[in-house]
């Protein structure tokens, strides 16, 4: 295959890449149908009410662990479990404990401000 008959084939190729991804990139502003849920889900999980079933799922699982005596295998494991999920429900209160937070999208007005501020701002 000649060099000029490479060219004019990706050429093609690369057009029909453009035209055959454009709708594709046009349809970014709509909402998933999953998104509503999910978004119920991730509130449930981060709100006072599993804060409080994490502290009592890390309380009895670890009291269970250092005072149950002879647990057998399968008890043993099941408050791992149970300590491994408390822990998973409470992540986002251990965190904020330790001050860190989300994040945050600031407005433009202090985004200007924090440029300015910083290494070789004029303002």
């Amino acid at each position: 295959m000649s060099r000029e008959r490479l060219c004019t084939l990706a050429l093609a190729a690369l057009a029909l890449a453009l035209v055959l991804a454009e709708p594709a990139f046009a349809s970014g502003g709509g909402s998933l149908p999953w998104e509503g849920p999910l978004q119920q889900i991730q509130q449930s999980i981060t709100g006072p009410v599993a804060g409080f079933i994490a502290l009592a799922a890390v309380a009895v699982a670890g009291g269970m662990l250092i005072f149950g005596g002879e647990l057998n295998d399968f008890a043993r494991r099941l408050m791992y479990v149970v300590l491994v999920a408390g822990i998973l429900l409470g992540a986002t209160q251990i965190v904020a404990l330790f001050g860190a937070s989300g994040a945050s999208i600031g407005d433009v007005a202090s985004s200007r401000l924090i440029e300015r501020a910083g290494e070789g701002g004029r303002g």
